[in-house]
């Protein structure tokens, strides 16, 4: 029965993988593959002055903004002929944490800025006339789980026959004003991250989009579209511990990952792997660990994190990191994490820097981030 089933026809991606005429969800899987990473020296603002824990972040030097526009903007339009046709009559979702944050630091500089970059709003505002979608719809800004959220509640719409389709858009950009932010919470590392390694030092920040679109499976087959997987379940939780930490015994993660087990009507022993959140921050990784031992045991279920190869993208990261979930169940192969070296306690024999055979129909991906939200789904390939 495909009633209520929610299908993944169409996807793009843009991070610093990306060049100019390439397939951005297959040079970041290449990249992934290779065990590469992009994070490198920030010559966008300067970070020599000593101020800063770290001067390394995942950005695109060719990103420009221009006539007093965002950044986001150039980002952004770079999704649209990635994504192909979007039928007209879908509904947008986009999320973002900071939007076009770079615009506020032109304002306060005293140099051109076109203020309706900085609202939440401006991704619908940018995505919508680009693809010739007539709704704005609504911007999910939940932190690091924004985009996974922004999935999860697509999907929701579908399955209860609210929409029959729905684009997702996301987006963040690195600006000297979200770089200071987490320099000054010291979660930032002086190298790479190096996410579930003993000797991890912090997260490294990166930028990059997604749009990601969903349907209903009797609209995909009526217009014979593409598969590129399904989203089964979802679950969402918020800790209620601490702003910034997570709470360490990872019981608010538990509980999503159970929630999104449950609504796809999937035992943990059917999970193929993990896609982690997997910052490289010290209390979140131990988190996640202890988390997914409580629900799958001394199991040695394949997990990953992207995060060493591409930095943090903020509210893109779950949208990407879902994008990545389907390539990993069409491959049958998890990719390394790029920087692990020395495993943490829980970590060994399920993390690896090399890619992982995997074979099964189920990935489980999550996210976490500041407020103690969390968020979980489970694909099917």
């Amino acid at each position: 029965m495909e009633t209520g089933l929610v299908v993944a026809t169409d996807a793009a991606v843009i991070t610093p993988f990306s060049g100019a005429r390439e397939n951005g969800e297959e040079s970041l899987w290449q990249g992934l593959m290779a065990g590469r990473t992009a994070i490198g020296p920030i010559r966008r603002f300067p970070v020599d002055q000593g101020h800063y824990r770290a001067r390394i972040a995942s950005h695109m030097d060719d990103l420009k903004g221009s006539d007093g526009r965002s950044m986001l903007r150039d980002l952004l339009l770079r999704l649209v002929p990635e994504i192909g046709p979007v039928p007209p009559d879908s509904l947008m979702i986009t999320a973002t944490i900071k939007a076009g944050a770079d615009n506020l630091e032109s304002f306060c500089h005293g140099r051109q800025a076109h203020l309706p970059d900085l609202l939440l709003s401006s991704i619908a505002d940018i995505m919508g006339p680009a693809l010739s979608i007539d709704s704005n719809g609504i911007c999910i800004s939940a932190s690091c789980a924004s985009s996974t959220i922004a999935v999860a509640h697509g999907a929701a719409l579908i399955q209860s026959g609210r929409a029959e389709v729905v684009l997702v858009s996301c987006g963040d950009i690195i600006t000297e004003y979200a770089f200071s932010g987490f320099s000054s919470l010291k979660a930032l590392s002086p190298v790479p991250c190096r996410p579930f390694d003993r000797d991890r030092q912090g997260l490294s920040l990166g930028e990059g989009a997604a749009a990601l679109l969903l349907m209903s499976a009797r609209r995909a087959r009526r217009e014979n579209r593409n598969r590129l997987g399904t989203v089964l379940g979802w679950g969402i939780t918020n800790d209620a511990t601490h702003i910034t930490a997570p709470e360490r015994r990872g019981k608010g993660l538990v509980q999503a990952v159970r929630q999104a087990l449950n609504m796809a009507e999937t035992d943990p022993e059917e999970i193929t792997a993990i896609s982690a959140h997997g910052t490289g921050t010290i209390y979140n990784d131990l988190m996640e660990l202890n988390a997914f031992r409580q629900v799958f045991g001394k199991r040695k279920i394949p997990i990953y994190s992207v995060k060493g190869a591409i930095g943090h993208t903020l509210a893109a990261a779950g949208a990407i990191e879902v994008i990545l979930g389907f390539k990993t169940l069409s491959e049958q192969t998890a990719p390394p994490t790029v920087g692990f070296e020395n495993p943490e306690k829980g970590a060994d024999g399920k993390v690896s820097a090399e890619p992982q055979p995997v074979s099964g129909h189920y990935l489980l991906t999550t996210n976490s981030g500041f407020g103690g939200v969390n968020a979980a789904l489970v694909l099917g390939r």
